[in-house]
């Protein structure tokens, strides 16, 4: 059960780091009209891809702890 837990955790934190990266890559690009949340401010897409990534890699950690 902690094993699919954690493989759980790995899988949303990789999603949400995908939809703000490319949030925040498509704002850059200059194309706002393709932004899933049309790069509406980059300090939280910032603050969204930071948490996904402490996330990701504190699931894998204990993920890979797990017997």
């Amino acid at each position: 059960m902690q094993k699919g837990l954690c493989i759980t955790a790995l899988s949303i934190s990789a999603l949400v780091l995908l939809l703000f990266l490319a949030d925040i890559l498509l704002g850059f690009a200059g194309m706002k009209a393709m932004a899933p949340y049309k790069s509406f401010s980059m300090v939280y897409d910032l603050v969204f891809i930071v948490c996904a990534g402490v996330i990701g890699f504190m699931s894998w950690k204990v993920y890979k702890t797990l017997p």
